[in-house]
């Protein structure tokens, strides 16, 4: 027994050093984790070893280093200069596009166009007619990719792209889409001549734990077509009903066309992923001595990618800014809500100077640890002066963000700890009222088939329940 004992201790006080060395936690996480190690030390040990610590291993982060010096050596003409915000962007949104660039390294780029899709099968619809088009190449990479009607249409353009002599790629994520990953499908696109790769490959269980953390996952969402057009938003290469999940759909999902110079940033976020996966160098993939010529009517705009390789905290400092910018209005969009206390203080600090913060949730969300966290905050929100909705029907899947009817940020992140500090993203950050506005009128919609959350009613709830999602929003940095 006093062995046992002795063990137990050993086992608790190594975690608990192991914790309290790491200057990358925050005190909430580190709180969390304190814990889970004394309620459930066996278990919470375990938990820790497999998520614990967001490290994709040195080996990665090296080459993710490498990738990126390369690229700025190599690819510099493609991502702007510094200088270009100050002329572009209006003063009191300069902040917000600054720190965007100090993510990656892309500096806003004016002369770009966008067109907001109608719906997800007028967006495939779009996205086959233009890969049929394609003459040089197509690029591609989604997190979740099902062999479905979407999915298949997708690929079966692919496989016609590559018939004609069209270089394509397509990347899908080791986890995501592991049931296409190993479809015939798949095999197809291979057999045509479509160059492919596992983004985060999950083969080697083993491998992958004693590497990192396996729930590392690449969530973004990109098409890349001659480096002239690209696609934008929430959308996966999967029908809206999303069959996996089928008792929450259908997805309602956003996503906007580009055109422009700013394709040539969404393509080099591509390319690095791909270089992660493949190991190949930058001299492989030919990139255009020139970027696109600017539209004479075109609005400024840049990409920003976010993921463990990247500098912890970008993306809530991002939105934080964003909202700090604010003057009037900012509408959001996400279907997961577990924020830091940087995002929560920033919604909060924008709701008590006067500006108006609409925030838009699935009432029924496909994850249960995330409904009761989100849920945990809305008292304090809606005490601010934060208005909270939830939309009805389906899964609200879209991400946007508006702010005073003139700058929009769509792309893959949603508002959770999953989104900051796990995922791989990708957004667009853009200045433009009239795109703006249509993606205002979208927000409009999902707000119509939204009901109105009232202080009154949170304070209604019974205690077990407010009980039971402030637990959750506790331990949610080890969830």
């Amino acid at each position: 027994m006093s062995v046992v004992l002795i063990l137990h201790g050993l086992l608790v006080l190594a975690f608990t050093v192991r914790i309290l060395l790491r200057d990358d936690l925050s005190p909430p996480g580190r709180l969390a984790w304190f814990v889970v190690l004394n309620l459930l030390p066996y278990f919470g040990s375990i938990i820790y070893f497999l998520f614990g610590e967001i490290d994709i291993g040195n080996k990665a982060n090296q080459r993710h280093a490498e990738i990126f010096t390369e690229i700025k050596t190599k690819a510099a003409h493609l991502m702007g200069k510094p200088q270009s915000t100050d002329s572009l962007i209006k003063r009191v949104y300069r902040p917000a596009f600054q720190y965007a660039s100090s993510i990656n390294g892309f500096y806003t780029l004016g002369g770009n166009s966008a067109h907001l899709m109608p719906d997800s099968d007028t967006t495939l619809t779009r996205m086959i007619d233009d890969i049929d088009a394609a003459t040089e190449h197509v690029h591609v990479l989604y997190y979740i990719w099902l062999n479905d009607c979407t999915g298949t249409e997708l690929a079966e353009a692919l496989i016609r792209a590559a018939r004609r002599g069209v270089i394509c790629r397509a990347m899908a994520d080791g986890l995501g889409s592991r049931a296409f990953i190993k479809s015939s499908t798949w095999q197809r696109m291979q057999d045509a001549g479509v160059e492919v790769a596992v983004a985060l490959p999950f083969y080697n269980v083993l491998r992958v734990i004693l590497a990192s953390r396996f729930d590392l996952r690449n969530h973004r969402k990109i098409t890349v077509i001659d480096g002239r057009i690209t696609y934008c938003g929430s959308q996966n290469s999967a029908d809206p009903e999303f069959l996996i999940k089928e008792k929450y759909g259908p997805w309602i999902d956003i996503m906007l066309r580009f055109e422009g110079p700013v394709v040539a940033q969404n393509q080099l976020l591509f390319i690095s992923d791909w270089m992660q996966a493949t190991g190949q160098s930058l001299d492989a993939i030919a990139l255009p001595k020139q970027s696109v010529e600017p539209l004479a009517e075109g609005f400024p705009a840049q990409v920003m990618g976010v993921g463990p390789t990247e500098r912890r905290g970008a993306t809530p400092h991002l939105f934080a800014t964003l909202f700090a910018c604010a003057e009037h209005s900012l509408i959001l969009t996400t279907p997961y809500f577990v924020p830091d206390a940087t995002v929560l203080e920033a919604l909060c600090a924008a709701a008590y100077r006067g500006v108006k913060v609409t925030l838009i949730y699935p009432r029924k969300n496909d994850s249960w640890i995330v409904a009761a966290a989100s849920r945990s905050y809305y008292h304090k929100l809606l005490d601010a002066g934060c208005l909270i909705y939830e939309h009805r029907e389906g899964l609200l899947h879209a991400k946007t963000l508006t702010v005073d009817g003139q700058v929009s940020l769509i792309g893959s992140s949603n508002l959770d700890l999953r989104s900051f500090d796990l995922n791989y993203e990708n957004n667009i950050v853009l200045q433009d009222s009239s795109i703006t506005a249509a993606i205002e009128a979208r927000q409009q919609q999902y707000l119509e088939g939204s009901e109105p959350v009232l202080l009154s009613e949170v304070l209604a709830w019974r205690y077990y329940r407010r009980v039971w999602n402030n637990v959750i929003a506790t331990i949610g940095p080890v969830l």
